[in-house]
């Protein structure tokens, strides 16, 4: 068995169509690729030059560029959700799923150990065709979100106090969702690839031969423990897997350095999620109430076709020099690390969880939207208490009041639950930052993913 330990494995990764799922998987390449184990890479070709940058180990991850299908409705050469508006998602999917004969050759060609993949769900019953190949379905949200089963009848005879209810043996009463975000699961049923609803794109998550997940058992073990019973497959940790920061200056660091060691509070909400414009307004004008300086990164709110045409009026002049709102890539990473950084209010996407737990002393305010967000962000203030919820109405909206009360909550030098999160958010980040932490979650997946070679196909 040691022997066999020390052999390579012969990896393919393929992921959903999105930069939030095409660096994870990159990132996961290169600790797999550092200990020897080769990589095919497919991804479209829009997305190369950005993948090719992160790409630590070329001789070892081979970059195999897609040709993703032209579907009608689609603006040519859309090839990546940052490339389509979120109604146009649906499309995208439907080309993904046309690449199922260049994948079945690639496949048959390359005969790879194991393939990781997500939304394509058809993979494990192609993988079964080919014969030889094991398959890892790897989860990039908290595992906590993915134990929630609701068929389409259910969803529509339940109420919501029905809907909210945590499944049978579930490990937690806290990490949970309230009634007010039932309504949220109703983007499980919609259509998601042409005849495919979103939850049945998931059905690969039951149909694999084993699950990788994106996180420690310190963090989300019982979780993970319930999901391996509910399927009744191996879960895998590869650990949370973050790159290293760059140590360089950004263009940022010049605005940031104009003020106080601690006194920027920094917002940054993903490429992906756009809000109304009313929530925008309120959001800006809740930061304006914090009264300290702020930087926003935020897409332009729906239907308007610039961030500054959105924002409420004479609110520039009022905040000039102290708040600064961008909607273009950020350095998220080196601008959490930066002194001057205070705060931060997280859309609490798992990668931004992540960074923040691990690699920055900054208070976390959380203000999530979409149902996997959600789940993150209740691990965080209920579970692991390292940050604040931003408390929303019925409608699953916020208040300016009530964003500035939460940022104030952690801000405020004699606040007791900012000074709770503060101390739990500095033992997880000594933990979890501790020399060896990461790698020997590495090398355990490798084992583990060894051990799966040895079980029979």
């Amino acid at each position: 068995m040691a022997e066999f330990i020390e052999s390579k494995l012969e990896i393919v990764m393929f992921p959903w169509l999105a930069f939030g799922h095409l660096i994870p998987y990159m990132n996961l390449s290169n600790e797999l690729a550092k200990r020897g184990h080769k990589i095919s890479f497919l991804l479209p070709k829009n997305a190369e030059i950005r993948l090719q940058k992160l790409n630590l180990y070329p001789n070892l991850i081979k970059l195999h560029k897609l040709t993703i299908p032209h579907v009608d409705g689609l603006p040519y050469g859309a090839e990546t959700t940052a490339d389509v508006h979120r109604s146009l998602e649906s499309l995208l999917a439907t080309a993904f799923d046309e690449l199922y004969d260049e994948i079945k050759s690639f496949l048959q060609n390359l005969k790879p150990h194991f393939i990781f993949f997500d939304f394509a769900y058809w993979i494990p019953d192609l993988a079964k065709e080919i014969g030889g190949i094991k398959t890892l379905f790897f989860l990039l949200v908290s595992p906590a979100a993915a134990c929630k089963q609701t068929d389409k009848a259910t969803f529509m005879t339940s109420t919501a106090a029905e809907l909210v209810k945590p499944p049978p043996g579930y490990p937690s009463t806290t990490v949970v969702l309230r009634e007010s975000e039932a309504k949220l699961l109703s983007f499980l049923y919609h259509e998601y690839g042409k005849g495919v609803t979103f939850q049945e794109r998931m059905k690969g998550f039951s149909l694999c031969d084993a699950i990788a997940v994106k996180t420690c058992r310190e963090i989300e073990g019982i979780f993970c423990d319930y999901l391996a019973t509910l399927l009744e497959k191996p879960v895998l940790y590869t650990g949370p897997v973050i790159p290293e920061p760059k140590k360089e200056q950004h263009e940022l660091s010049n605005w940031l350095e104009k003020f106080e060691p601690g006194s920027v509070v920094f917002c940054a909400f993903g490429s992906q999620m756009i809000l109304e414009k009313k929530q925008f307004q309120q959001l800006v004008l809740g930061f304006e109430l914090t009264e300290l300086p702020f930087l926003l990164v935020v897409k332009p709110p729906e239907g308007t076709n610039s961030v500054e045409e959105a924002l409420p009026e004479g609110f520039k002049q009022r905040v000039q020099e102290k708040g600064l709102i961008l909607d273009c890539w950020v350095p998220q990473l080196e601008i959490l690390r930066h002194k001057s950084v205070g705060c931060f209010v997280t859309h609490c996407g798992y990668g931004s969880m992540w960074e923040s737990l691990v690699l920055c002393d900054c208070q976390l305010v959380l203000l999530p939207r979409p149902i996997d967000h959600i789940f993150t962000a209740r691990l965080m203030e209920q579970h692991l208490k390292v940050g604040v919820e931003v408390e929303k109405d019925e409608n699953d909206l916020f208040t300016k009041e009530n964003l500035c009360k939460a940022v104030k909550c952690v801000m405020d030098k004699d606040s007791q639950i900012g000074c709770l999160v503060k101390e739990n958010h500095r033992k997880w980040k000594e933990l979890l930052s501790s020399p060896g932490f990461m790698s020997n979650y590495i090398d355990n997946f490798i084992q583990d993913l060894h051990g799966l070679l040895v079980e029979k196909t």
